[in-house]
């Protein structure tokens, strides 16, 4: 069986073309596979006796909004998983979810398993308890103060300075001179 050289060399063509891909495909793929291993720890736990799920697909899909996903991103896991389809984190992590509300587990629960795991960096808010009441209320306070400073700046401010008092005994001038004084001054004013 004899090949002429034109279909040699697009058979040649083809095979580099398709090695190529895959070696890319290769390469993405185990460096995504090692990030995801450094990033994604599973999140289980032993479902609940008699286990009927709570939640319902909105409130899961709201709960995901509240759990940073861990790819690196600063998405949370339904928005990281719905638009990012190359994330190898959020799918584990929306399995896992899926696993606890089909386990039973509200989703309270289902925030402390999470943060059981990787801590509190896995909240796209911090919980409101403890030191975090400060970043939830350090703004506002601020703003108070500063709203209280510039207030009683401008009332010190828009306040008429009155004409300092001279005792009478201590100036040695004619009342034509005090008088002449006394109307320079309101010109001024």
């Amino acid at each position: 069986m004899t090949m002429g050289r034109r279909q040699f060399l697009l058979s040649v063509a083809s095979s580099l073309a398709v090695a190529r891909v895959a070696g890319a495909q290769g390469s993405a793929n185990s460096m995504d596979m090692d990030m995801s291993a450094a990033t994604y720890k599973p999140v289980r736990l032993p479902a609940k006796p008699n286990a009927t799920p709570l939640l319902s697909d909105a409130q899961r899909d709201d709960l995901e909004h509240h759990i940073h996903c861990q790819c690196g991103c600063n998405l949370d896991i339904y928005t990281c998983r719905t638009t990012d389809f190359t994330c190898p984190v959020s799918p584990p992590m929306h399995v896992d979810v899926m696993g606890l509300v089909g386990g039973g587990y509200d989703a309270q629960e289902i925030l402390a398993a999470f943060r059981a795991v990787y801590g509190e960096r896995v909240l796209m808010a911090p919980a409101k308890e403890g030191f975090n009441w400060l970043g939830y209320l350090a703004p506002f306070v601020t703003l108070g103060a500063g709203s209280v400073l510039v207030f009683a700046l401008l009332k010190h401010w828009s306040r008429p300075e009155a004409a300092p008092h001279i005792p009478e005994d201590t100036v040695h001038a004619t009342p034509e001179e005090l008088a002449r004084l006394h109307e320079v001054m309101r010109d001024d004013a």
